[in-house]
């Protein structure tokens, strides 16, 4: 697979999978679990492009059980669905040079990576993007807690209601907002679009709501009458030196 190889980080990618399984050693991608949906959207400087990957797979094998309460992808669903191979060609121009924003990076990138390797694809995602991970990010933030994309939104006040089961799409979309919020608190836009993703004559910029962060009570630490009077000294020496100084002004 010829690659670019060339990572862009004004361009990153938000992205999630949905899998057949997970096996108790939470290591399902050496186990023969596969990889049955890929939702990922562009973020270029910082703004939500409308631009995105979405594509379902089959797997070749069954989905379990528990899997399916938690994504509601059938078999039924999946059996006319394309192979990997078929679309690794899309996914990696789609990708290729962006820097990855995943939740917990480990567990899609490992999927990915073994199903480049069973489509025999010359592609590793390390070396060809940087990959950055929001569940370490929320750790470092709120060391001791839960972290999950659910809490993260109640966290940092975004509308999860309409995510009753997981979909790759919808989550890499919550996740944007999610990572948007916890580097900066930035407002997100959106282009209207037609069906074949080309802006239209009358596409219009739309401003969604201002992410708010979480209320925090700050400790007020109010100074001493021996620095106050330093402090009054300093001001003095500033005036002596130029029109006065502003702070008392």
């Amino acid at each position: 697979m010829n690659s670019k190889n060339i990572i862009t980080p004004n361009r990153q990618i938000v992205l999630d999978t949905e899998t057949t399984g997970m096996n108790q050693d939470g290591k399902n991608h050496y186990e023969g679990h596969k990889i049955i949906e890929i939702g990922a959207v562009e973020i270029i400087n910082r703004r939500l492009t409308g631009n995105h990957f979405h594509v379902y797979i089959n797997p070749l094998r069954l989905v379990d059980v528990e899997a399916f309460n938690v994504h509601g992808i059938s078999d039924a669903f999946l059996q006319d669905k394309p192979v990997f191979k078929d679309v690794a060609k899309e996914f990696i121009q789609f990708i290729d040079g962006a820097e990855l924003i995943i939740h917990n990076a480990s567990f899609d990138v490992g999927f990915m990576d073994y199903e480049f390797r069973l489509a025999n694809v010359d592609f590793i995602t390390a070396s060809h993007c940087m990959i950055t991970d929001t569940l370490a990010m929320a750790r470092r933030i709120f060391p001791g807690k839960r972290n999950n994309l659910d809490v993260l939104c109640e966290r940092y006040q975004i509308d999860n209601s309409h995510r009753t089961l997981h979909g790759a799409l919808l989550d890499a979309e919550i996740l944007a907002e999610v990572y948007l919020a916890m580097t900066g608190g930035q407002t997100s836009l959106t282009f209207n679009q037609e069906d074949n993703g080309q802006m239209n004559s009358s596409s219009t910029l739309s401003m969604q709501h201002k992410i708010m962060r979480e209320q925090f009570n700050l400790k007020v630490i109010k100074a001493t009458d021996n620095e106050l009077a330093e402090h009054n000294k300093s001001l003095d020496k500033i005036d002596k030196k130029s029109d006065g100084a502003i702070w008392r002004k």
